[in-house]
């Protein structure tokens, strides 16, 4: 009976201390918690909302977890402006993101004049060290670009005789599908206007970052042009991509983006190693096994990526 009375006296301690006594770690177990957090063992990857976001948060993850860090992935965080902010408040540690959008957005939010169309590479990573918010940096860049391209049926394409973007100068009323933010983009309808002359340009907006609802779009004739990645499966569908001759979508080189105080040494080394690997062509297989026949998760994507290098 005394027992019993002791046991539940220290369980109703335990909880109103706020401790689960069968959850709560051990000594061992939470002074390596402590070690781990303490000697930056420990990182957060925030992914966007479209499958190759979280393919490439997946490699950095493997990669990290090989070499002996805790790593946890937010994946689907959502567009740039809801993941860029959870980074900057140090919800999440790294990000991955692309040269040129990454450029444009803090250009746009510092006030700074924008980058014209047709820079470089070079020219699009000097202005992006310029205006990157203090704490945060970027790692080794890719060789491999997943660059927005404007495409269209093979059969739009003969009907109006269609090569590249300048094809449709004058064409007025065309709809355009693409992401709800493509809308301010400096490559959305305003962008298309003052660089190519395609006047009034009605954005319809999808959600999908050019898979395949944007797709069915175009195949339904919902739409005439849809805002797909160059490196995005079409789904067995016949389109055309729009030659962009004046570079009006600047390059776009997969980066980690991340905090300075969480990554560094190691870390960002393990990381860079890995990014050098994600070529044009080699982010196509990978987004071709998630969204093709296959339905591969981009977390066994990525374990058979990183394990194959």
């Amino acid at each position: 009976m005394k027992k019993t009375f002791v046991f539940g006296l220290l369980a109703f301690l335990l909880t109103a201390c706020g401790h689960d006594p069968l959850n709560t770690p051990t000594g061992s177990e939470s002074a390596a918690t402590n070690s781990t957090a303490q000697n930056g063992k420990h990182i957060t990857i925030g992914t966007a909302n479209f499958p190759e976001s979280e393919i490439i948060g997946q490699i950095w993850a493997v990669s990290l977890e090989d070499a002996g860090y805790d790593v946890k992935v937010q994946s689907g965080i959502g567009s740039r402006e809801v993941y860029l902010k959870a980074l900057q408040e140090g919800t999440v540690d790294l990000v991955p993101e692309y040269s040129g959008n990454l450029a444009q957005y803090y250009i746009s939010e510092a006030g700074h004049e924008e980058l014209k169309a047709g820079a470089d590479n070079a020219e699009v990573l000097a202005a992006l060290n310029k205006v990157l918010p203090a704490g945060l940096s970027t790692g080794k860049v890719a060789p491999g670009e997943s660059k927005d391209s404007f495409r269209v049926t093979r059969e739009f394409a003969e009907q109006h005789k269609l090569v590249s973007l300048e094809d449709l100068a004058n064409m007025e009323g065309l709809r355009l599908a693409g992401n709800p933010e493509l809308k301010e983009r400096p490559y959305g309808p305003k962008g298309l206007e003052e660089v190519y002359n395609i006047p009034a340009v009605e954005l319809v907006p999808i959600a999908d970052s050019g898979g395949p609802l944007t797709v069915a779009a175009l195949n339904d004739g919902a739409a005439d042009i849809a805002d797909i990645y160059t490196t995005s499966p079409t789904y067995g569908h016949d389109l055309v991509t729009l030659e962009d001759p004046k570079n009006l979508v600047l390059p776009q080189h997969v980066l980690p983006l991340m905090r300075g105080k969480s990554i560094h040494g190691e870390a960002r080394d393990i990381i860079g190693a890995v990014t050098e690997r994600l070529t044009t062509e080699e982010l196509q297989k990978l987004n071709a096994r998630n969204v093709g026949d296959e339905k591969a998760e981009p977390r066994t994507i990525a374990l058979d990526f990183v394990h194959s290098g």
